[in-house]
């Protein structure tokens, strides 16, 4: 299920207030990887183990927010440093 884009003109970054966007297919096939290796946390430092198969990036690039069933996560300790 995908984030409904009339919602996704309005959510910006709760921190930077940047407009997020839909990550591309090799950030999260890159996250993908980090989550079975065990490497990945999020800003709140909790061990992320479900694999992210949807999320949106800040427009600066720095910042991922996953997306849970079509419902974007936009929490500052639920997202990710990339």
């Amino acid at each position: 299920m995908s984030v409904n884009p009339e919602l996704l003109e309005i959510l910006v970054c709760p921190e930077s207030k940047q407009p997020v966007a839909p990550a591309a297919a090799d950030v999260l096939e890159r996250l993908k990887r980090e989550i079975k290796a065990g490497n990945l946390r999020n800003r709140g430092g909790t061990k992320v183990t479900k694999i992210i198969t949807e999320a949106l990036v800040r427009e600066d690039g720095k910042i991922l927010y996953p997306v849970d069933d079509g419902i974007p996560v936009m929490l500052i300790e639920e997202s990710i440093e990339l």
